[in-house]
Parts: structure tokens; C-alpha cells; sequence
């Protein structure tokens, strides 16, 4: 239902004009963020002695007549520049401000035309809702959830911090392979150890500035040893390099053994190092330097971790260069 306004004040008949009050432009919606300033403006041309009220249509209230503000709400001004132009002003806007406003004229019939405030919320992640970092067994199943509130409602995606593809499930779809993934819970089924990593889960309404939060998804499982060369030869005097390559989480224990149980310790001649190429991968080197007769044989490269163990097995042996057929001793 239509509903009108009607206030009536002395219109002072001997300065009416002998044109009816007319709106120049129409009055157009407002859309502000929660906390920012709105402001209505209506320009009326041959006012004369008629007055201009703000209603909020959809409250029933009239707000201000003409210079004088009615309602008891400090955070609302009115202006005028003394031609044809009035501004309302609402500072500091509260989500209660949302709604129909009017600009009216105390004509016979009123005169009147209305604009919508609308009230927009950036978004916010709901922490207590909102998943935290995540502990999986290789093969097992994580739901990861993210929780956001503004206005209007955010939309959430999901990425890899990497880049890399998502394997997520899609509802009776079985499985799919996509970069960024919508809506509040991701679900991971069958995990492996390539979809550990920082998954970033981002909110967005289309009101500056979108959110996110980074979870973090483990993968737990044994140590996995591959060795990339288990026979290597190297001439007497020589430096020579013993490679393994270890997967492993969580972080395991690394270390080198000779084939008898012997630990070898890091000295002048036997350098240990470990570098990392993932979250869970990591190369083990021991670089024998000055090769002596006694280096020869027998070599294991040990990975512990919570989990399980693993080792690789690596036989040195050594080569004469001076001669074309070379011999070989263990």
C-alpha cells in the first residue's frame, strides 16, 4: 500500500510563485558501507513558500522540515544552500539507517520522490567457526570450513597458497581438479601427500576489502627412501657423493650408517648435508672426501619418524682412471 505524508504549514500565499514546485532530478539511491557517511540530495526548482520534509518512508517518521531536524537522532543534518538544493545527511551509518527515504513538498497534492539507502558490511571471517591448521593420515579425509560475515552474505573460494590444483570432492560427482573451489567447506577424501600445503580461504561481497585466512593441511606418513644410484665408483683420492632421496612426514630423523652398524659422524672427511625441495621431501648427501681403500663398501642411508623407518642402500666401489679396461675393488 501507498501511503502519503500530508504536513501542513502556512504556505504564505504572497511569495507562492505563480509555478507549481517542481524536482529537477530524481532522487537517487545511496549505497554506503556500515560506519561511512550517506547523503540524499533533492533539488527543487520554484519552492516558493512551500516547504521540503525527509520522511523514512518504510519507519513512518519524519525526520526534518525544511531547516530543523525532527527526530531525535544526532548522527542527521540537514542543509540548504538557500536556492533549490537540500541534503540529508546520515553520519556514521548503522545498519538500522537501511531503507525507503523520502523528500517531500507540503503541495496540494504533495509532491514527492523516494530513493532506497542501501547499508553494505565487508566481509569478516567468523574465526570460532572458521577451521584451523589440520593433522590427516595419508589416504584419510579433511573437511576444511570458512565462515564469513557482511553484507550482502560473502561468497567463499578456496586456493592453494602454491597454485597448484585442488582435488576436491564435488557432492556425488566423484572427484574434481580445479584452482579455486567455492563455498564454505572444502572436502578432501583420499589425501595424499601432494595436496599437502597452505590452503587459503578467501570471502568476498563486492565491499572492499575481501578477507582470508591460510590453514595449513599436514599429511602424516612413513618415510619413503628412493636412491637414485645404489652402485657408484670413484678412483682413490677422490671426493666422491652418496645420494638419497627421502619423503617423509611428519619431520624425520636422517642419518648414515656403513653396512656394519657403523654411525658416520660428520668430520673433515665425511660432510652430511640435507636440502629441501618440499614440505615433506628432502635430498641427503655424504660426500666422501680423499677416498681411501677402507671407504669401500657398504653404505645405508637411515629415515626415522613417528610413524615408521625406511633406509636405502648404496655400494661404493673403486675404479683405476689410467688404464682402459678398469678394475674394480669393493
Amino acid at each position: 500500500k501507498r501511503f502519503y505524508f500530508l504536513f501542513l504549514f502556512p504556505a504564505y500565499g504572497h511569495l507562492v510563485s505563480a509555478f507549481e514546485p517542481d524536482f529537477v532530478y530524481p532522487l537517487e539511491n545511496v549505497t554506503v558501507a556500515k560506519g561511512r557517511d550517506a547523503t540524499f540530495t533533492c533539488v527543487v526548482n520554484n519552492l516558493g513558500g512551500y516547504r521540503v520534509a525527509w520522511i523514512k518512508a518504510d519507519a513512518k517518521a519524519i525526520l526534518a522540515i525544511h531547516e530543523h531536524v525532527i527526530t531525535n537522532n544526532g548522527r542527521l543534518s540537514v542543509t540548504h544552500n538557500d536556492y533549490n538544493t537540500w541534503t540529508l545527511v546520515i553520519r556514521n551509518v548503522k545498519m538500522e539507517d537501511r531503507g525507503v527515504y523520502m523528500c517531500q513538498v507540503n503541495t496540494d497534492p504533495m509532491k514527492m520522490q523516494t530513493a532506497f539507502l542501501e547499508v553494505v558490511i565487508p566481509p569478516d571471517i567468523i574465526y570460532e567457526e572458521t577451521s584451523g591448521d589440520m593433522m590427516v593420515p595419508e589416504g584419510g579425509s579433511a573437511k576444511l570450513i570458512c565462515k564469513a560475515r557482511g553484507y550482502p552474505k560473502p561468497k567463499i573460494v578456496w586456493r592453494r597458497e602454491d597454485g597448484r590444483e585442488i582435488i576436491a570432492r564435488n557432492g556425488t560427482h566423484g572427484k574434481m581438479k580445479a584452482t579455486i573451489v567455492e563455498g564454505e567447506m572444502l572436502s578432501l577424501t583420499k589425501v595424499t601427500r601432494s595436496e599437502m600445503g597452505a590452503y587459503m580461504c578467501i570471502a568476498s561481497n563486492g565491499v572492499p576489502p575481501s578477507v582470508s585466512k591460510r590453514l595449513k593441511l599436514q599429511v602424516h606418513f612413513h618415510p619413503l627412501i628412493q636412491v637414485p644410484n645404489q652402485l657408484v665408483g670413484a678412483p682413490l683420492g677422490t671426493d666422491v657423493t652418496l645420494i638419497c632421496n627421502v619423503e617423509a612426514s611428519p619431520k624425520a630423523i636422517n642419518y648414515w650408517q656403513r653396512e656394519n652398524g657403523e654411525m658416520i659422524i660428520s668430520n673433515e672427511r665425511y660432510l652430511m648435508n640435507e636440502n629441501e625441495s618440499s614440505m615433506y621431501a628432502v635430498q641427503m648427501t655424504l660426500v666422501i672426501r680423499k677416498l681411501h681403500k677402507s671407504d669401500m663398501g657398504g653404505y645405508k642411508c637411515i629415515s626415522k619418524n613417528s610413524i615408521g623407518d625406511a633406509e636405502g642402500t648404496i655400494r661404493l666401489y673403486g675404479k683405476f682412471n689410467a688404464c682402459r679396461n678398469c678394475v674394480l675393488f669393493f
